[in-house]
């Protein structure tokens, strides 16, 4: 995740891969939903975060931005899993930016205004990943707490098709920065993309035109450190 006009990086965002003994590759749409249906997102979400702060130590340059389910997120007992996780592994809560989509905050919403409004107090960022293709209710910008939104790469893709996907851009980003968000375009893969959503106004940009996913050691040279990394990425 970088700065709006490329030059610097801002942060990271941890992807959940599982490459099986046999099975190979398999995609997080196949196991996530799976984890979720049976209760398994508990342990495996509160493995994915505790690595990545882990991992956010190496780069005290960088915040680290992790995606949370909604059955985490409907679990009272989730800030303070965040908050033993922060205290053991040392990473401040300001490096860390937890990533939700706007399916958690429909089922329960009074529910998910506690746990947002907790995890904020801890001093922990929100995100609202996907901004624009679920319920997009705008109402949710301006009764969660939220600090951060992040344009879909859908509308980034088809910025080249029409004007349309060019409006919607200018909309959120003029939206968000009325209402004190940072506003994150993901999916930006070539340099009129890049130059398109610099001068529309995002705060920052992600996607293949900066770096595609990457191992901690590559990220541990991005960020200038030459020790081997200790930690595992599978």
């Amino acid at each position: 995740i970088v700065s709006a006009d490329g030059s610097k990086i801002l942060g990271v965002e941890a992807l959940a891969r599982w490459f099986h003994s046999y099975r190979g590759r398999v995609s997080p749409a196949e196991f996530i939903p799976i984890a979720e249906e049976t209760g398994l997102i508990h342990k495996v979400g509160m493995v994915i975060l505790e690595k990545s702060c882990r991992a956010a130590m190496r780069w005290p340059d960088y915040f680290v931005s992790v995606n949370v389910s909604p059955v985490q997120v409907r679990d009272p007992g989730f800030p303070a899993v965040v908050a033993d996780i922060l205290a053991r592994t040392g990473l401040t809560p300001d490096r860390l930016v937890l990533e939700i989509t706007e399916g958690v905050l429909v089922v329960d919403p009074n529910a998910a205004r506690s746990t947002l409004s907790k995890l904020r107090a801890l001093g922990v960022a929100i995100a609202l990943d996907d901004f624009g293709t679920g319920y997009s209710s705008l109402s949710y910008l301006q009764n969660f707490p939220l600090d951060k939104i992040k344009i879909d790469r859908s509308f980034v893709n088809n910025l080249a098709v029409g004007a349309d996907a060019a409006a919607i851009v200018h909309c959120v980003v003029a939206l968000g920065r009325a209402l004190g968000l940072s506003v994150i375009a993901e999916g930006v893969e070539t340099e009129e993309h890049h130059r398109f959503l610099q001068a529309a106004g995002c705060h920052m940009l992600q996607g293949y035109r900066f770096s595609r996913p990457e191992p901690i050691v590559v990220i541990d040279r991005l960020a200038g450190i030459h020790q081997p990394a200790l930690l595992s990425v599978a």
